[in-house]
């Protein structure tokens, strides 16, 4: 009990006008958000500044702690997301595709698979509606797919809690082998240029302009699939080479943990424990359709099995890489095939996530008519 008289940090919170009230939350939300995602990246965790702030505000919300993250905020993390994405693509993505086409044609086909099964799986045992199964099946870009989650497609607590589990059983599991022999990290390219202030400003204009268009055209997650779809296309049209400043990115990293573990206030024990058991079943089917798959490639071209199993693998560049200069192989081949499925991926689930909201709108439509 609270001596009479004196206001604790509740009473003081909940005096202050709605406004200030919300300043602060979301200030608070973002300072946990920072300090987690700086102590997993201290630690070397997989997406550290992402994960572990995603990690540090869910532990808030679920101990009943208030967080919050307004709709501005909200949006200009949406912005940041896209623009991130299309900022990643490497310009000669487009031109990686015909260096080794039937690996590449079997990573796409893997592609269909996983998504598809583990959607269909998620779907009819876990009873998740399509948008939350599909979501959560896709194997990569985590804050793109957060991003279009929290902007209506789906459950984004239980989509965050399947691929968190996903990152981690493939980030770290997988890559455990390279832990315990003498080699050095193969680290994913280090930028060597960055976009100036004016170049920064012009990209972020047309990415929030574009996002804005797509929200009036009704184009769900509008602000992400806009702001990406505008960064892209500047990307590989050669409007612009450089990376995206560091700051930026891990700025926008922090946006985004806060934006998952807000969407965790209030969150039941069964819900968590059925999401978990969801992730993990859907993690154990694409690791077993990446090693069929990788099979068959093995048989038709001549080239180490271990070497296509980690080009084809969803798991993190630089422990693929890592494995794949302990192993001795071909490690242009590893990181290429994972350039080209980030880049799949980033039309893929736009995608996806526009047949879900024809689907749905197919379903009310029936469900009106009868009604009727």
């Amino acid at each position: 009990m609270g001596t009479p008289g004196r206001k604790g940090p509740s009473d003081r919170l909940t005096a202050l006008p709605a406004s200030g009230r919300l300043i602060l939350l979301t200030l608070a939300t973002l300072a946990i958000s920072a300090v987690g995602g700086f102590v997993a990246d201290a630690l070397s965790l997989p997406a550290g500044w992402l994960m572990g702030g995603a990690l540090a505000v869910t532990a808030a919300a679920m101990a009943g702690m208030p967080v919050a993250m307004p709709d501005r905020v909200r949006d200009v993390a949406f912005v940041l997301i896209g623009m991130s994405m299309g900022a990643s693509v490497a310009p000669d993505s487009l031109t990686l595709i015909t260096r080794w086409p039937i690996s590449l044609a079997a990573l796409v086909l893997e592609l269909v698979l996983i998504i598809s099964l583990t959607g269909w799986m998620l779907v009819r045992v876990f009873k998740l509606d399509v948008g939350t199964a599909y979501l959560s099946s896709f194997p990569g870009h985590l804050s793109f797919i957060m991003g279009i989650a929290s902007a209506g497609v789906g459950d984004p607590r239980q989509i965050a809690i399947i691929q968190v589990i996903r990152i981690l059983m493939l980030t770290i599991c997988v890559p455990l082998g390279a832990m315990v022999l003498p080699i050095e990290h193969f680290a994913p390219p280090v930028p060597t240029s960055f976009l100036s202030i004016i170049e920064l400003l012009a990209l972020a204009a047309a990415c929030a302009a574009t996002g804005w268009a797509f929200v009036r055209l009704k184009v769900p997650a509008g602000f992400v699939l806009g702001a990406m779809a505008a960064a892209t296309v500047a990307k590989l049209a050669g409007f612009y080479t450089a990376s995206l400043p560091p700051v930026l990115v891990t700025i926008t990293f922090v946006l985004t943990g806060a934006l998952i573990g807000s969407r965790f206030a209030g969150i039941k024990r069964d819900e968590f424990v059925k999401a978990a058991w969801g992730g993990l079943i859907a993690t154990g089917m694409t690791v077993a359709i990446v090693t069929a798959i990788a099979y068959g490639v093995s048989l038709l071209v001549d080239m180490p099995f271990g070497q296509i199993w980690l080009g084809l693998s969803p798991g993190a560049l630089e422990g693929m890489g890592a494995l794949g200069i302990a192993l001795g192989y071909d490690t242009a081949f590893i990181a290429a095939h994972h350039v080209i499925r980030l880049l799949l991926l980033s039309f893929a689930i736009p995608a996806v996530v526009v047949l879900i909201q024809r689907r749905e709108r197919k379903l009310e439509t029936a469900t009106i008519t009868g009604e009727n």
